[in-house]
């Protein structure tokens, strides 16, 4: 379908750019090598549009683009370097010329590479791809790591056995069949069984969600999440080191009860009653430890969820690179393996709208926690905790990240950060506002936020965006 001037108005209101759609103004020329590589990058994301004469900054706008004047040249000189049939299109836009070019997806299997790199989006960005993400490409048209088999030729008894078959219909809120076959049959359709000969064999969806013990599994033992809490700020004394062997649906419960006993806690009195407050939001905890679960790398089989908890923080970590960049985190959402993550939705133990980190940041908030902070490593991602530290002894980086993810958090609930609100964050005065201005100049400077355009000048009544919006 030929893309129309109203078409063109269309995208100009989309909130950000993503891994299949790039702006870029190319008022008078564009780099070849630099569409070369976003060609690159778009395909191996399942194809795209790479649009010229449109800025890619807020508010979006046309400014029209001379760049490749010969776009017949243009696609011919792609597939010379790409092998890969990309086509164009012009737009006449009363505000200038429009050109778009249609990038297909990469052929199953084959990851796309342009000078030796193998290129992906993270957020607006281009960046190397990821070990795991290579690893997933060229593993297409394989049976997929959640459908092999764990443990084959089983009888109905033995899964009984090995699996807390009784967990998964308490989860799921359904009555347990009435015949073994039935309840046999029911696992199949989810692929948690699948028919082997005569007999049956357990996926490794089955035994990783259910299992008694991933022990009793020889590809899984590594698998379980390890619990370790250290004496002081470093590893060098560890008080406990405990691997939690259940699977991760049936023993998720159990799991984050047991961490959340671990943290810190003072008692509170409040109408006459004692209560207990922790150290850390039991939500936070709880979505950290189901993201680290669900989107560990389970192609690296010697690496496992790690939840570490330290004087003044606790880290949960997986193996594996996001997809996306940690500070796209809070608006944005890729699964890495979809169909637990599904059937980890549908048990109740997760959901996936993207709001996991949401929930995180705004209960940090609420704490007058720090900042969460996101790491990512060589081969494994990082969420860490902090406990409450007054606002006076953050360093500069803790309180601009503060106000990066704060000013995420108001935009994807359709607001807007000010002052105020990035001051009541911080849980300061009135009083304190240019504590606070400082705060904001700081992440201005930094690049993290921005200014609302479509706002006055007034530094008190000022909203401010993140970079990205």
């Amino acid at each position: 379908m030929q893309t129309t001037a109203q078409d063109i108005d269309a995208l100009l209101q989309l909130r950000s750019e993503h891994e299949r759609l790039e702006f870029k103004a190319a008022t008078n020329r564009y780099d070849f090598e630099a569409l070369v590589d976003y060609c690159v990058a778009l395909a191996n994301e399942g194809g795209g549009r790479m649009v010229l004469g449109i800025t890619d900054q807020a508010p979006r706008r046309v400014v029209g683009t001379q760049a490749f004047a010969v776009p017949e040249r243009t696609v011919a000189g792609l597939f010379d370097r790409l092998h890969l049939k990309v086509s164009w299109e012009e737009v006449a836009h009363p505000h200038g010329r429009v050109l778009i070019f249609h990038v297909p997806s990469r052929p199953i299997g084959q990851p796309l590479q342009h000078r030796g790199r193998y290129l992906m989006r993270i957020g607006e960005q281009l960046a190397p791809m990821s070990p795991d993400v290579l690893r997933s490409i060229l593993a297409e048209g394989e049976p997929d790591w959640e459908l092999l088999p764990a443990k084959s030729a089983c009888d109905g008894e033995t899964v009984a056995c090995l699996l807390d078959v009784q967990s998964y219909f308490d989860l799921m809120g359904l009555p347990q069949p009435a015949t073994r076959n039935a309840m046999l049959d029911r696992l199949r359709r989810e692929g948690l069984l699948d028919q082997d000969g005569d007999g049956w064999c357990i996926t490794n969806m089955g035994a990783i969600l259910f299992a008694k013990n991933l022990e009793d599994f020889d590809q899984l033992g590594r698998k379980a999440p390890r619990v370790v809490v250290y004496e002081g700020l470093g590893k060098f004394h560890a008080r406990l080191d405990r691997h939690k062997t259940r699977g991760y649906a049936s023993g998720f419960n159990e799991l984050v009860d047991f961490v959340n006993a671990l943290t810190p806690a003072a008692e509170e009195f409040r109408n006459g009653l004692r209560r207990e407050l922790r150290a850390y939001p039991e939500v936070a905890v709880r979505e950290l430890i189901a993201n680290a679960l669900i989107h560990q790398d389970f192609g690296d089989r010697g690496a496992l969820v790690a939840i570490e908890l330290y004087s003044d923080r606790i880290e949960i970590s997986n193996a594996g690179l996001p997809s996306i960049s940690p500070d796209r985190f809070i608006d944005e959402y890729q699964a890495r393996n979809s169909r637990l993550s599904n059937l980890m939705r549908r048990l109740g133990i997760c959901e996936e709208r993207g709001s996991g980190i949401d929930m995180v940041v705004e209960a940090a908030e609420a704490f007058g926690l720090p900042a969460p902070d996101f790491r990512v490593g060589e081969k494994r991602t990082t969420a860490i905790l902090f406990t409450a530290k007054a606002f006076s002894v953050m360093d500069l980086q803790e309180r601009i990240r503060a106000a990066y993810q704060h000013c995420c958090l108001r935009y994807v609930m359709n607001q807007k950060m000010t002052n105020r609100s990035l001051r009541e964050r911080f849980k300061l005065e009135s009083r304190q506002s240019g504590v606070v201005s400082r705060v904001i100049a700081a992440a201005l400077a930094a690049g993290a936020i921005k200014a609302d355009e479509a706002n006055g000048a007034s530094s008190r009544t000022r909203r401010y965006l993140p970079a990205w919006a």
